[in-house]
């Protein structure tokens, strides 16, 4: 009997013996996974802020797990109709242990500080190393889980099964010029494949692999051939990213009602606001919103003409309102209506919001055999759809965009631009080559490896967005050891970052630890 391409593992090797799992390859990558290293540092790793000390808010680790329950939910919902199931085969297959095991490792790559150390990461690669890829925590989680994580039978990644590595390719491009055509050319392009606005000429917004992994994407996806188109997300990876939207929409506001951040007041103005004068809001031209901004409303306003220019596939101006209308009961008049205590009756009411809205948005959740370029073959219904667009908007208005948070965040950056710096000049003191940390220097000569290899065998993916090619040793090797220091800051914990630039700038009286060995 011909066996599963879609088990297959990268160096073909079986499980070791003393895995009970060697039957189901699928439950043995959920095992690789979530005992690597990789996985356990996600617990110190910041969410939205820093979880130090409170005790309250998720961490990138709890994150990772309510997503992999919530894509397990989603999967046996969709494969108990036996109208999805039988356009799933077609597509592709939808197992639960791949959908959970996607999810568990789709924030792998997160570097510190959350998506604040993923933008600093990446200009720092981009203007500092001339890496064409720049840093991108989606490209990271597979770059871990392919190469830079040892725990594989081949010591070169986890060597997972095709199925599982395919569904961690949320965005299946790299950022420049892979696949030929790029689906940022499309008319329409797919979320994330799009040149950032503020940014033109630097390639794809989101992605999920570097250049040094292109062949792993390739070989990952032969089993879908056919089946689903070359930029389209696999039915197991739609789950993923579906469950980590809503996860995300639903956790993150609990969360921030749990410590005070989020206020009765200023979300209750701004979703009443809107619900009581949206026709005459509609009516202004977008210089006089954009004027009014500050004015609650506004910015509800503003997203519903955002949703109509970006997804006309779903908008719907009537399912919008129903959105707002049911947030504003079940979210300003329910949970926020009183301020978090602590008490019994507090728990229970966050515990119930959470569990109300994940079942709901679960049972929201379809296949749909011709997608929108903006959407998976795995989507929600109209209008749940809108309920998550309008669940996200108040995380971001009233949490992502406070003035405190943007404090906090740029004393981050400042120190993770530091410690790069830092460790990059300890890398070309050559009178220090001997004393690095041993994991630096591995990964160093591991990018060295790759580097020269593309070189030879791919120089055009080594073409940055000016269109000038890498030529030459010294370039390479400049290459390498950019990639090498942005993996290693990439991996280290929220706590790992302070600590390892208090040791480099002489403010540690510790002189040994193994804080930094992953």
């Amino acid at each position: 009997m011909e066996r599963d391409p879609r088990t297959l593992r990268r160096e073909n090797a079986s499980e070791p013996a003393w895995s009970d799992l060697a039957d189901n390859p699928f439950r043995a990558d959920r095992d690789r996974i979530v005992v690597s290293p990789f996985f356990a540092r996600l617990g110190g790793v910041t969410q939205v802020v820093s979880a130090a000390g409170s005790g309250l808010l998720h961490n990138r680790l709890t994150h990772s797990l309510k997503v992999a329950q919530v894509a397990r939910a989603i999967s046996q919902r969709l494969l108990s109709s036996v109208d999805s199931a039988e356009l799933i085969g077609k597509l592709g297959g939808l197992d639960p242990d791949v959908a959970e095991a996607a999810a568990l490792a789709h924030d792998l790559g997160h570097p510190p500080f959350g998506h604040l150390g993923e933008q600093v990461l990446d200009r720092i690669a981009r203007h500092r190393f001339s890496l064409p890829d720049g840093f991108e925590g989606n490209a990271q989680t597979f770059r871990i889980i392919t190469t830079t994580d040892v725990r594989g039978p081949a010591a070169v990644g986890l060597d997972l099964t095709a199925a599982v590595r395919a569904a961690v390719l949320k965005y299946p491009w790299a950022r420049l010029h892979w696949p030929d055509p790029h689906p940022a050319a499309m008319r329409i392009p797919p979320r994330g494949a799009a040149e950032p606005d503020e940014a033109p000429g630097t390639g794809s917004s989101k992605f999920s692999a570097y250049c040094t992994e292109l062949d792993d994407v390739v070989a990952a996806r032969g089993p879908f051939a056919g089946r689903i188109e070359p930029w389209q997300q696999t039915v197991e990876a739609s789950v993923m990213d579906t469950a980590d939207d809503l996860a995300y929409a639903i956790h993150d506001i609990q969360d921030f009602h749990r410590i005070g951040v989020l206020q009765h007041a200023p979300v209750a103005a701004e979703l009443g606001e809107w619900l009581d004068h949206a026709v005459e809001l509609a009516g202004l031209d977008n210089a006089t919103l954009a004027a009014q901004i500050r004015r609650p409303g506004r910015s509800l306003e503003q997203l519903r003409r955002r949703m109509h220019a970006k997804d006309a596939w779903i908008v719907d101006d009537d399912a919008f309102a129903h959105a707002v209308s049911r947030i504003r009961a079940e979210l300003v008049d329910g949970l926020l209506a009183e301020p978090f205590d602590g008490s019994i009756e507090a728990e229970q009411a966050t515990a119930a919001f959470s569990a109300r809205w994940t079942h709901r948005l679960v049972d929201g959740v379809i296949v749909l055999p011709s997608p929108s370029t903006r959407a998976g073959h795995v989507s929600l219904r109209t209008a749940q759809w809108h309920e998550v667009q309008v669940l996200k908007f108040v995380h971001r208005r009233f949490v992502l965009l406070r003035p405190e948070l943007a404090l906090h965040q740029r004393g981050q950056a400042s120190l993770l631009t530091t410690l790069v710096d830092a460790l990059d000049a300890w890398l070309v003191d050559r009178d220090e080559v001997s004393r690095l940390p041993r994991r630096l220097h591995d990964l160093v000569e591991l990018a060295q490896s790759e580097f020269e290899d593309l070189a030879h065998s791919a120089p055009e993916l080594l073409v940055g967005a000016t269109g000038e090619p890498v030529a030459g040793a010294d370039a390479v090797r400049g290459l390498a050891r950019g990639r090498a220091v942005i993996d290693f800051v990439s991996s280290l914990t929220d706590k790992q970052a302070v600590s390892l630039l208090d040791a480099l700038s002489g403010r540690s009286g510790q002189p040994w630890s193994d804080s930094f060995v992953l």
